[in-house]
């Protein structure tokens, strides 16, 4: 049968599957309406239906009422239980706008309980995740871990505030809640951009809001050649972690220290989040070799280690033992990625050089107590010599380095994160830009790696997880466009990990209702403002603060200006990302500075001339209106990689000719001029400024 015909199959299959699924909802919710209607004529009270929560409740079993907090927690289960309870505490703080404070003896209506239990039969029926919620005149959590008890707290917090308008009441009724897949992950690539370590901790409480327990840092890589003249030293590339064994390993332009990756970890850890590190070797290893050349293949491309070269398994080694020596290693997780992924395949000799390199460094890091995870390679890589298995956590990233059945047989611990379906890489043009959240929901689970399909149970699964890959170095993303792209994917990814096929809302209430939630307590990334609110400044001062750091996509922000002659560099608004200037550094116009990056508008404040500007953002452009008219959109731009081509193939046919440069349409960079836009601080200007209006819709 041709390709096509079995791809429309299989639409026509997932299509039909989709309605059905839709049809049983919409069924089902018919019926409870009318047994509630028929309920309410009778006088009866009305049971509660399952509330919405990321990720959906597996078990729900309602009762009549609202639960009203009283303000004070109970806790049953020693230090661990209390620690989890002043997390809690905090987070609940921040969220609702409460205080939630301890007592003692037997609670009261109103009170939350959270219980420790880590007896065995509490740890069979709930699992080492799992929790059990009860809301009745008390609230009670109880768990037989300490991760089953956060989990059941961010249940709570997520219940709380999408009843804000209520006085955070909760639905009384009864959950147990157990994760289908034991991993449920997240790879951030910061070789390639470096991305800040305040965003990371925002990122690991996004991550234990939504139960998604595995944050995998990717350390070091480099970006494509081409775009840097085909000149592998000219082309960035960086190892983001302090390194005292190698001084000058440590990329200039931003870099985590020791100190502060461990202190990531530990918050991680209060949260129920397993760090992974990953030192990504053999290949994507230019970092490296611009440190010691020597080691760099002359073969394969300066990215990748000569692993013929003794030298190289010296370095390695040093760089490894340097995180994970000691009795308080660096790296403080359980697991360890190697890397290990797409290494040249060209002849067998290398091959084999390869296996020998992953099985090497698989038990390297085992002699330091950890498990070792790779990159799945070893269907690209197929060889004689052997790599171990037991106990190995592999990554299938693409089924054509690895495919996953026979990686199953050979006895590795799979990780579900196929690229064609999980990998977002910004605003290159392959992959996704953002993921195809819909399809995921409806109809992927961690069982689909590629075109395999395992059983929903396969114990060779452990998870899945999906990465973004920040390719395209210099291509005017920011940690805000990545965020952007993160999101709606995290919480989709945390409903397919956490319940698998057993969603019962349809993607199109998910979408909605998810909404409704934060980011995570005290986090907002996105500046996403309350709807309805607005700033309003009659007359901007310089120096002045606003109140608000900076408004998210979605936003206009309009004032009236007076010209006075401005120096280059002169500031309107600036937060802790960006800068908005009234005259930029270079060209004394209109512009916008964040993480490297200068924008201009062809547009400058004149002296002596009133004007109203308006300035509006979304996630793909910036525009500038001039008294209410469009004046200029500073939307992508289409960047082409200049390559020189062989000097000789011109210089036969004419001995004078100097080497050209042309493009290479094939090689394109996009590169964006987006801006969430700061408003922390006026700066200092001498133009008068009134009637600052912001507004995000």
């Amino acid at each position: 049968m041709a390709t096509s015909t079995i791809d429309n199959e299989i639409l026509n299959h997932n299509i039909k599957r989709k309605n059905m699924k839709k049809n049983l909802n919409d069924f089902k919710r018919l019926l409870m309406t009318a047994c509630c209607t028929l309920v309410l004529s009778c006088g009866w009270a009305t049971v509660n239906e399952k509330p919405f929560v990321i990720p959906e409740l597996k078990q729900w079993s309602g009762a009549e009422g609202m639960f009203t907090p009283s303000g004070k927690y109970v806790v049953k289960g020693g230090k661990n239980a209390q620690d989890v309870a002043k997390l809690f505490a905090a987070d609940y703080h921040d969220l609702v706008g409460k205080p939630l404070t301890p007592k003692t003896g037997k609670p009261s209506a109103g009170d939350i309980v959270l219980v420790l239990q880590s007896d065995r039969k509490s740890a069979r029926l709930l699992g080492k995740e799992g929790y059990r919620l009860t809301i009745g005149d008390v609230t009670t959590i109880t768990a037989s871990s300490v991760e089953g008890l956060v989990w059941g707290t961010r249940t709570v917090l997520q219940l709380s505030e999408q009843q804000r308008s209520a006085g955070f009441v909760l639905p009384k009724g009864s959950a147990q809640d157990t994760p289908v897949y034991g991993l449920r992950g997240f790879m951030m690539d910061c070789g390639r951009k470096f991305i800040p370590m305040s965003y990371l901790r925002s990122l690991v409480k996004m991550m234990s809001y939504y139960k998604m327990n595995t944050l995998q840092i990717h350390l070091n890589d480099n970006g494509f050649r081409q775009y840097f003249g085909n000149d592998w030293a000219k082309t960035p590339a960086a190892f983001r972690l302090e390194c005292d064994t190698y001084p000058g390993l440590t990329a200039k332009d931003g870099s985590y220290s020791k100190a502060e990756f461990i202190e990531l970890q530990k918050l991680a850890e209060q949260y129920g989040v397993n760090i992974i590190p990953e030192i990504d070797v053999p290949a994507h290893s230019l970092a490296f070799t611009h440190y010691k050349p020597e080691i760099g293949s002359k073969e394969y491309g300066m990215d990748h280690l000569d692993l013929f070269n003794p030298e190289t398994y010296k370095f390695v080694d040093g760089l490894f033992k340097e995180y994970l020596e000691g009795k308080n290693p660096v790296f403080r997780g359980k697991v360890v990625h190697i890397g290990t992924d797409e290494y040249s395949n060209a002849k067998k000799e290398v091959v084999e050089k390869f296996r020998y390199f992953t099985d090497h460094y698989i038990k390297y890091v085992e002699s330091f107590g950890k498990q070792a995870a790779v990159w799945g390679a070893l269907t690209h890589a197929k060889g004689d010599t052997k790599v171990k298995s037991e106990n190995v956590m592999m990554h299938c990233w693409y089924n054509g380095y690895a495919d996953p059945k026979e990686m199953k047989r050979q006895g590795y611990k799979l990780v579900s994160i196929p690229d064609g379906l999980v990998y977002i890489v910004p605003a290159a043009g392959y992959y996704y830009d953002y993921l195809n959240c819909q399809y995921l929901y409806d109809s992927w689970t961690p069982a689909q790696i590629g075109n395999e399909k395992f059983e929903e149970n396969d114990p060779a699964i452990l998870g899945g997880m999906f990465a973004v890959w920040n390719d395209h170095a210099g291509n005017g993303i920011t940690v805000k466009d990545i965020h952007d792209r993160l999101f709606p994917a995290l919480q989709t990814l945390s409903a397919k990990c956490w319940t698998g096929t057993a969603t019962s809302f349809s993607f199109e209430d998910f979408n909605r209702l998810r909404l409704a939630l934060s980011e995570a307590p005290a986090v907002n990334e996105a500046a996403r403002w309350q709807k309805g609110k607005q700033l309003r400044i009659e007359t901007l001062n310089p120096g002045q603060t606003t109140g608000e750091k900076e408004v998210g996509y979605g936003y206009r922000v309009e004032f009236t200006i007076e010209g006075a002659d401005e120096p280059k560099g002169t500031v309107l608004f600036s937060s802790d990302n960006a800068i908005f200037y009234l005259s930029d550094p270079e060209s004394g116009l209109l512009g916008f500075a964040h993480e490297g990056y200068l924008n201009k508008f062809n547009y400058r404040v004149e002296k002596g001339k009133k004007v109203t500007l308006a300035i509006t953002g979304d996630n793909k452009k910036t525009c500038l209106y001039v008294n209410g008219k469009l004046r200029e959109e500073l939307g992508p731009i289409t960047l082409y990689a200049m390559q020189q081509k062989d000097l000789a193939t011109f210089q036969k046919s004419d001995a004078t000719a100097t080497q050209p440069i042309v493009y290479n349409p094939s090689a394109k960079m996009h590169y964006q001029r987006t801006l969430v836009f700061p408003l922390q601080k006026a700066g200092d200007f001498k133009s008068r400024i009134t009637g600052v209006k912001v507004e995000q819709k």
